[in-house]
């Protein structure tokens, strides 16, 4: 059985081929473009590869991806948590990328459980409008402590006047008093203001046309989840039917629990892996349950009375959000598709 690993970078693609027992039986790089993928595609024939695993199928390898599944090849994504774990052992001196690649390789060969790449969909859209709204919220964020830093010196004590910078009433009061003030620091303050006025308008625009997007997606129904959470949730996920189980979905989210027992002592531990993102999105939910929802806090509430602690308590719940989201999801993908 031969695997292949393919390590993805803007100009180029490096892969490399492995058999059964993880040993490199070819390697060569590609071009990153319709002439390499043609001739990564012949290459892989000529090898009889069986299954193709990929690193970055979101970004610089979405093409390749795309190019690949179209031709009929099984390609799945490789985290890059297991793919960095397993370069250590590769014993290859330094980092090169034919390195990367059999690192890859040796994990889509051992990893029988690895997710189909994703192909863009509808689920592209909505985390493209969550990134831009995130970066912009970052933005806000910066420029509202710049023009705090400027208001702190142009007028001293405006904080017992004005409670924050986010009320768009604050502002405008704000505003007035900076009209009569001269100088330099008076003028960038007053086009720092303006700036967040800007920032806002485009961030509801955003989230208008997430809305529209979701349209009435089963996941609203869930407690704990509106909009930017079920974009969050749909983004990060893509394609759910690429799952097989509600366990394989879990594992993404890093909210299935690691054994971590020994001896008389039967635990588990904290899973740091998976799908960053998207396990920060079921702790919202899990937060928002376990201190606003009946359900949630009955949930938490029997944990606890189980000797659990509420750290604890929490994780489980996470767990549990991850198979009532997959079910949703899973139930939308099949009769309530996104809207266009």
């Amino acid at each position: 059985m031969t695997s292949v690993g393919i390590d993805t970078h803007k100009a180029t693609l490096a892969a490399c081929a492995v058999d059964e027992l993880g040993t490199a039986v070819a390697e060569q790089t590609f071009g990153n473009d319709r002439a390499g993928h043609e001739a990564l595609e012949a290459w892989l024939r000529t090898l009889g590869a069986d299954v193709i695993g990929l690193e970055g199928s979101s970004g610089y390898g979405a093409a390749a991806a795309r190019h690949l599944v179209s031709r009929g090849f099984s390609v799945r994504e490789v985290p890059p948590h297991l793919s960095h774990r397993e370069r250590i052992a590769t014993r290859r001196p330094g980092k090169s990328d034919p390195g990367d690649a059999l690192a890859i390789a040796r994990v889509t060969a051992r990893e029988r459980m690895l997710p189909p790449v994703r192909i863009a969909d509808a689920s592209e859209d909505l985390g493209l409008l969550v990134q831009a709204r995130d970066e912009l919220v970052a933005e806000e964020t910066q420029v509202r402590n710049r023009l705090h830093a400027d208001l702190v010196v142009l007028m001293p004590g405006y904080g017992a006047r004005v409670a924050n910078l986010v009320a768009v009433r604050n502002r405008k009061l704000i505003a007035a008093e900076l009209a009569s003030l001269p100088g330099i620091r008076s003028e960038l303050a007053r086009a720092r203001l303006g700036r967040l006025d800007e920032i806002g308008r485009v961030i509801r625009r955003l989230e208008v046309r997430l809305a529209v997007l979701l349209g009435d997606h089963p996941l609203l129904s869930v407690p704990g989840i509106r909009a930017l959470t079920a974009a969050k949730l749909i983004a990060e996920t893509g394609d759910v039917r690429r799952f097989r189980s509600a366990d394989a979905f879990a594992m993404l989210a890093g909210t299935a629990p690691i054994p971590a027992s020994s001896g008389q002592t039967d635990r588990v531990r904290l899973n740091r892996g998976g799908n960053r993102q998207l396990n920060r999105a079921l702790h919202m939910v899990a937060l928002a349950q376990a201190n606003h929802h009946a359900e949630g806090k009955s949930y938490v509430a029997r944990k606890r009375a189980e000797g659990k602690t509420w750290r604890e308590a929490i994780r489980a719940l996470k767990r549990h959000l991850a198979r009532v989201v997959f079910r949703v999801m899973r139930r939308a993908a099949l009769a309530v598709p996104l809207a266009a």
